[in-house]
This record gives structure tokens, C-alpha cells and sequence, in this order.
């Protein structure tokens, strides 16, 4: 990796505020909090916003993101900030849906300042159910929506600010592993050239992160940092002096206790998956294995563990681990 921008010196605020209430949520807040962390907001914003391209990622740390993101306490539908309450609800009585997180950063241009408004989001499943890039574009209309009577009115939509929507995936299909892929609105001529000021169009975009294994060799300086820092594999310690070494991210005491945290819930996800995993699909395998031949019967096991799971709300990664079968053969039975 460069040289180049490996300076970030900003005083990490990470609370350790956790109102969670068993393994998972516990660690989706873990991860979420830590994204939140200007440093290694920096990096994402480097990498996948086109305006902080050309800028340090000291400056965009110190510089331009502004004031604290917000974590869990945005309504989507309504933009409202909402305190005091858990990080996500979803399918709730009141309907209501948090952005995982939100902030506003600015951009110098010239004599001008432009502001933007940022969403990362979070997500352990390459497809929930549905294109995770239609949520996205969703977040991002809402975004948008939600400035008017703030930010502009129907006497000055030259107001609007742009949004972005970026989407950090960990448990993606092998062809989409290490990637980072941008959705972007864009002029297209359909009869005779004109040409308008990209300004006035381009004021969405969804950005998809998806990670994978963190042996690979990448030209993506924020890939790798964030690969090994999601990854099961690595220890705290050298998810710390990574950040800190290579990427200029001190390891300040709430930093430190956000990645322990992460880890460990990590560590019981895993093992509560797991034991599920095998409780669940022995009984199956078990019922399945009775009922047709050896060989068969252990392939339609493995089918009916997958469905059963699948049909639970299980992820597609645990359902691999639990099942025996590929990431592709199980994406392909959610479908």
C-alpha cells in the first residue's frame, strides 16, 4: 500500500451504548458503531464517493465529515431523528426503519462549498429476500424527499442535495466477492446532443460493497482494510495494529472496545448458529435418511435441511455451514 494519506489524526468517538438484547443484533451494533468511525468513514468515502477522489483522507476525517454520524436513530420514512431507541426495527407495529447510518459531509469546489448527505449501511446477506441495489435506490429517494421544507422547497430545487447509499455486504457469492460496484443516474441522448451540467442530474447514487477473503490480492486499499477487519479469522489485536499502522487509525480505548465487542459477539453467532445448525438438520436428515436410499437420501437431506432453514429466515452462510451444500446451490433454492 502507498504511502499517501496514511495520516489520520481525529479524535475517534465510538460509543458503547448497546441496546441489543441477544447475540446478532448485539454484533450488527458492534459493526455498525465501528463504521461510524470518521477514520474508517474516510476510507469508504475515498474509495466510493467520486467528489472525496482527489482528497486526503486525514482532510476528509478532519475536515468535511460533519459533526457525529448518526447510528440507528434515523426514521427512514420520516427522516426524523428518533432517540432512545433500538439500532433497527423492522416489520414492527409502527413500521418503523432506521438508516444504519447517516451523516452530512462537504465538498470544497472552488469558491463554493457543496454538501452531501451519506447513508452506510450494514448487511450480512447478499440477498434478503430481495436486490439489496432496489433497497438502496429506495434509501436514497427517501433521502431526497426528506429535504423538502428543510433543505429546498418547490421555489429552489437547485437546494437539493445529492445522497449516496453505500451497502457493505459480507456473505456474497463467490463472483461477486471483493467487489465494489456504483449505480449512478445518467444522461443519455435519445434524439439530436444537448448537454446539461452533470450537477443538475446527478444527485443519486447506491454504491455495493462486497467484501471477501482477505488472502486475495486487491488494488483496493479500503477492500483489504475492511476484509480483515469483518473477518472471523483475525485476532483484535491485529485488527487494531492494522488500522492503526497502515490505514493511520489510532486505537483509542472506545475503538478498542468496539472491535472486542464485535469480535465476541461475532464468536457466539457463530456458535449459536452452529449448534442450531446441527440440532435442526440432524432431526431432518434424520427423517429424510428414513425415507429414501443412502446415497439419495443424503442429498435430499441436504436439500431439505437448506429449505428448512432457508424458510426460518436463516443467512445463506449459515445455511451452508449447516446443510453441506455450496453458496451457489443454496442461493439458487432462496430464489
Amino acid at each position: 500500500m502507498s504511502n499517501k494519506n496514511r495520516s489520520i489524526k481525529v479524535d475517534t468517538r465510538l460509543t458503547n451504548a448497546i441496546e441489543a438484547t441477544d447475540g446478532k443484533p448485539m454484533y450488527d451494533e458492534s459493526c455498525k458503531r465501528i463504521l461510524a468511525n470518521k477514520g474508517i468513514l474516510s476510507w469508504i468515502m475515498k474509495e466510493c464517493v467520486d467528489e472525496y477522489k482527489n482528497v486526503n483522507v486525514n482532510d476528509i476525517a478532519t475536515k468535511y465529515i460533519e459533526g457525529n454520524p448518526s447510528v440507528g436513530v434515523v426514521d427512514v420514512l420520516t427522516g426524523k431523528v428518533i432517540q432512545g431507541l433500538p439500532t433497527e426495527i423492522i416489520g414492527n407495529n409502527n413500521g418503523k426503519t432506521f438508516f444504519d447510518i447517516r451523516y452530512r459531509a462537504i465538498v470544497p469546489k472552488g469558491d463554493e462549498i457543496i454538501e452531501l448527505i451519506i447513508n452506510i449501511e450494514a448487511q450480512n446477506d447478499q440477498y434478503p429476500g430481495y436486490p439489496l441495489v432496489k433497497r438502496g435506490i429506495f434509501y436514497d429517494c427517501v433521502m431526497i424527499t426528506s429535504q423538502y421544507g428543510t433543505e429546498f422547497s418547490t421555489m429552489d430545487y437547485n437546494a437539493i442535495k445529492k445522497v449516496y447509499s453505500i451497502w457493505l455486504c459480507r456473505n456474497v457469492s463467490d463472483k461477486l466477492k471483493n467487489t465494489i460496484t456504483a449505480y449512478e443516474l445518467r444522461e443519455r441522448n435519445i434524439v439530436g446532443k444537448t448537454k446539461e451540467a452533470r450537477s443538475n442530474y446527478d444527485l443519486m447514487s447506491v454504491v455495493m460493497i462486497n467484501l471477501g477473503r482477505i488472502d486475495e490480492e486487491l488494488d483496493s486499499d479500503m477492500l483489504r482494510m475492511l476484509n480483515k477487519l469483518f473477518s472471523e479469522e483475525v485476532k483484535v489485536k491485529e485488527k487494531l495494529e492494522m488500522l492503526e499502522n497502515e490505514y493511520g487509525i489510532p486505537a483509542s480505548e472506545e475503538l478498542e472496545r468496539e472491535v472486542v465487542e464485535m469480535c465476541n459477539w461475532s464468536k457466539t453467532v457463530e456458535d449459536t448458529a452452529g449448534k442450531r445448525g446441527f440440532d435442526r438438520g440432524h432431526a431432518v436428515g434424520h427423517a429424510v435418511g428414513h425415507a429414501v436410499g443412502h446415497a439419495e437420501g443424503a442429498e435430499k437431506a441436504k436439500i431439505e435441511i437448506a429449505k428448512n432453514f432457508l424458510m426460518l429466515g436463516t443467512s445463506i452462510e449459515t445455511v451452508v455451514k449447516a446443510s453441506g451444500l455450496t453458496f451457489e446451490e443454496v442461493e439458487k433454492l432462496s430464489h
